[in-house]
């Protein structure tokens, strides 16, 4: 199946590949099916693309990237809804806000997405019990401070 995407025009996806958030994003109820699309020449960052509406893509990466101290802990509730057997299931994410110049870009370490890269089934996890932030630097000097606003 081919889709129209916001960064790379049209592009074929394989159903199988589609990643299901059952209830959405966070303002974007409606929203429930994605893609992660790469972002040519830049491994660090990939695309995470609504199948359904062209307009509705995000920038995303791998906070361990950026944060190798990231930690939390996902509640029973959400591994039984993501039916994650594993830890190795789990596959986690960051949105990233990009910024000019981009050393000022952010990720949100306070909500990362969780995935089971088993079933391809999602959900944005707000972190409630850890004072991560929603504007973490991005810039590696910057880096020492993730958590707290």
């Amino acid at each position: 199946m081919n889709i129209l995407t916001k960064y790379t025009g049209e592009v074929a996806i394989k159903n199988q590949n589609i990643i299901s958030f059952s209830h959405g994003l966070p303002g974007f109820a409606k929203e429930t099916k994605f893609m992660l699309l790469d972002l040519t020449g830049n491994p660090l960052f990939q695309i995470l693309q609504s199948v359904k509406s062209q307009d509705i893509a995000f920038i995303v990466t791998d906070p361990y990237h950026f944060y190798c101290d990231y930690e939390f802990e996902i509640d029973n509730n959400l591994l039984e809804n993501l039916q994650i057997q594993d830890k190795n299931d789990v596959f986690v994410l960051t949105i990233v806000t990009l910024k000019s110049p981009f050393d000022k870009s952010t990720i949100n370490l306070k909500a990362p997405l969780i995935i089971n890269r088993t079933n391809k089934q999602g959900k944005q996890y707000i972190l409630t019990e850890i004072d991560y932030t929603t504007k973490a630097p991005i810039a590696p000097q910057a880096v020492s401070k993730a958590k707290g606003d």
